[in-house]
């Protein structure tokens, strides 16, 4: 949904979203109203052997338990890691807007008014429920994003590398750059209120449970530096740029992750999906503070 969208406002064109496109956005509509699982637990479960937890689901492959609050059901993050509850709150806060842009291609690359009408229903009533359900507070008594909840009033704060992540909600358009909820549950992420959020001699960011410990994804520090691109926040890009030249390795590339106190060591010597990140965020900068990178605009 985010692609097509992206695709359409970049060029205008309208030909990919036939009918065929159209049966799809309805699938992925009735999927998420499966995943609701208001009426059971849905066709949807998952289960393999493996001596590592986060790679199978629990209770017979529908994953953990959980209270119908008009959520969607995550079965693992985008870190392919099995969530711990069940509605992840950053995929459910993407769905909105994801949902929110179909609902605008239904409405103006294709007219289908009743595509339109479902997607936005749906995102209203996902909104809705996350605003009720999606927060926790942090030490200062402060509202933020939680990044998992169970609809039974428990909730995990954490974040992880991976996006959709409670740090890359401005970049994917899911909320406003100067949003004072999202500001400060971004903060929060990137603190040591993060259980995933790791200081060393070679830099400072966000990790994942895919990779332990005391590992460092400079997926982060890339979404890091282009939240801080949005405010002016020049210093902070700066800082990073540092970093992520500092820690590749002798490689040139970026990896998957890297020790907190040796960039040298490192998973993944090719890692696309940070690669791409890193080469946006280069653009980005080049584009809106070409000095940050010791060129002239």
């Amino acid at each position: 949904m985010w692609i097509a969208h992206a695709y359409w406002r970049a060029t205008g064109d309208t030909v990919p979203f036939d009918a065929l496109w159209a049966d799809g956005a309805r699938a992925s509509i009735r999927t998420f109203r499966e995943q609701q699982r208001k009426d059971g637990p849905g066709p949807y479960r998952f289960r393999r052997s493996s001596p590592i937890v986060g790679e199978s689901m629990p209770l017979d492959g529908y994953g953990p338990p959980s209270r119908p609050i008009g959520l969607i059901h995550c079965g693992f993050r985008p870190s392919d890691d099995a969530c711990v509850l069940p509605f992840l709150i950053p995929s459910n806060i993407f769905a909105v807007r994801a949902l929110r842009q179909l609902a605008e291609l239904a409405t103006r690359a294709r007219p289908d008014a009743a595509l339109a009408a479902d997607a936005s229903a749906l995102a209203d009533e996902v909104e809705a429920a996350l605003r009720l359900h999606g927060m926790t507070k942090g030490a200062d008594g402060q509202p933020v994003w939680a990044y998992e909840v169970d609809g039974y009033g428990n909730a995990i704060f954490m974040d992880d590398a991976n996006v959709p992540s409670l740090s890359g909600l401005a970049y994917l358009g899911a909320v406003k750059a100067d949003d004072p909820l999202w500001r400060r549950t971004a903060a929060r992420a990137w603190s040591k209120d993060n259980a995933y959020f790791f200081t060393g001699k070679a830099a400072e960011g966000i990790g994942s449970p895919h990779t332990g410990l005391r590992e460092i994804w400079p997926m982060s520090i890339v979404m890091h530096a282009l939240n801080a691109l949005e405010t002016g926040d020049d210093a902070t890009v700066a800082r990073s740029l540092a970093a992520l030249k500092a820690t590749h390795g002798g490689t040139g590339f970026m990896h998957e992750s890297f020790n907190q106190d040796d960039g040298a060591k490192f998973t993944r010597s090719w890692f696309a999906w940070a690669n791409g990140l890193f080469g946006e965020l280069i653009v980005d900068v080049a584009a809106k503070n070409p000095a940050l990178l010791g060129v002239r605009a």
